[in-house]
């Protein structure tokens, strides 16, 4: 039981900081991103009999947090939030800068069919096939959106510049 434990620490303190980047990517919420981590590692912990592949643990804990985040709004109607005002956060290592804010931005007006996937190639490092096997995919469905979330990233943050440069 204790060799359990210390694996199971070593796994929340080596992913609890990319698990928070990729929930606030969810949600735009530090105080719900951080629940959603804390929820992810308890079904995590009372789940570890279900599974069968330790290396597969980052790709497991990613698939729970996302189902966490989907039963968030199964039990509760989010409140209305103007996707241009994303909260003030004081992460260590969260970018405040302009340029991190409108990317923010951009990001938070994806369809999550594509920004899921973007966020979990970014910030979990996760390969297409890993991606579709979590979102029940198949690769070239991924490939497409990640293709059309980047370009759609794009188009967006090339408007926000040519209307800075009229200003």
């Amino acid at each position: 039981m204790a060799k359990l434990r210390s694996d199971f620490d070593t796994l929340v303190n080596a992913l609890s900081p990319e698990l928070f980047r990729y929930a606030m990517g969810l949600c735009h919420n530090p105080d719900t991103a951080e629940d959603l981590v804390q929820e992810t590692f308890l079904r995590g912990w009372r789940a570890q009999a279900d599974l069968r592949d330790a290396n597969a643990a980052r790709a497991w804990l990613y698939t729970i947090l996302r189902n966490e985040h989907a039963r968030l709004y199964e039990r509760q109607r989010p409140d209305i939030c103007d996707p241009f005002e994303l909260p003030e956060i004081s992460v260590r290592g969260y970018d405040t800068s302009p340029e991190a804010f409108v990317t923010r931005r951009a990001l938070a007006q994806l369809s999550a069919e594509y920004r899921d996937p973007l966020l979990m190639q970014v910030i979990g490092g996760f390969s297409c096939k890993e991606i579709g096997e979590m979102l029940g995919l198949n690769t070239n469905t991924v490939l497409t959106r990640l293709f059309r979330a980047r370009k759609s990233l794009r188009e967006r943050l090339d408007g926000t510049r040519e209307k800075e440069a009229m200003r």
